[in-house]
C-alpha cells in the first residue's frame, strides 16, 4: 500500500516588519514567511521528506467589505522556504494583516499536488494576531495547510 503524501506549510508563518538601514521599522511592507514540506503518512507522523520545491504560495488581502485589494505570490526555494513581501498600504488605505490569508496555489510535484480542505489547503490560512512581538519583528502562527497526493 502506497503511503499518502501531504504537502504541508510549516505551522508557523511570520509576519515581520521590515527594518530600514537607520534601525527604524519600515511601515510600508510586512512579510509573510513559512515553509512547505512533504510528508509520507506511512512513516511516523514526524518523518519528513525534502522541502516541496518550487511550490507556489500566495497571500490575498481583503478590505473591510471583503473585496480583494492585494494579491501577491512567490515560489519556495530548494528547502521549501518562502518569504512574501506585502504592501501595507494600497490606494492610500492601510491593509489589516488579519484580513489576509495564505494559500498553496500549486505544486509541480506529481505526487503532492491535490489541495484538500484539511487545515485550509483549499480555503487558505487566515493570518491572525501576532504570537510574538519583539522590536521590529512580529510573528504570526497561522496553522498548517495540506495538499494530498494524486493517486497514480
Amino acid at each position: 500500500m502506497r503511503g499518502s503524501l501531504f504537502l504541508i506549510v510549516a505551522a508557523s508563518l511570520l509576519l515581520v516588519g521590515s527594518a530600514m538601514g537607520d534601525g527604524k521599522v519600515d511601515n510600508q511592507v510586512f512579510h509573510v514567511a513559512g515553509k512547505v514540506l512533504c510528508q509520507d503518512c506511512n512513516q511516523g507522523w514526524n518523518e519528513w521528506v525534502n522541502g516541496a520545491k518550487p511550490s507556489k504560495v500566495s497571500v490575498t488581502c481583503l478590505d473591510e467589505r471583503s473585496r480583494v485589494v492585494h494579491y501577491t505570490s512567490d515560489l519556495t526555494d530548494d528547502a521549501g522556504d518562502f518569504e512574501i513581501a506585502c504592501n501595507k498600504y494600497v490606494n492610500g488605505k492601510e491593509l489589516n494583516p488579519k484580513n489576509c490569508f495564505l494559500r498553496l496555489v500549486s505544486s509541480p510535484d506529481p505526487i503532492c499536488n491535490i489541495a484538500t480542505n484539511f487545515a485550509g489547503g483549499k480555503s487558505g490560512v487566515k493570518l491572525h494576531r501576532p504570537t510574538m512581538v519583539y522590536r521590529e519583528h512580529t510573528q504570526v502562527h497561522a496553522g498548517t495547510v495540506l495538499l494530498h497526493h494524486s493517486h497514480v
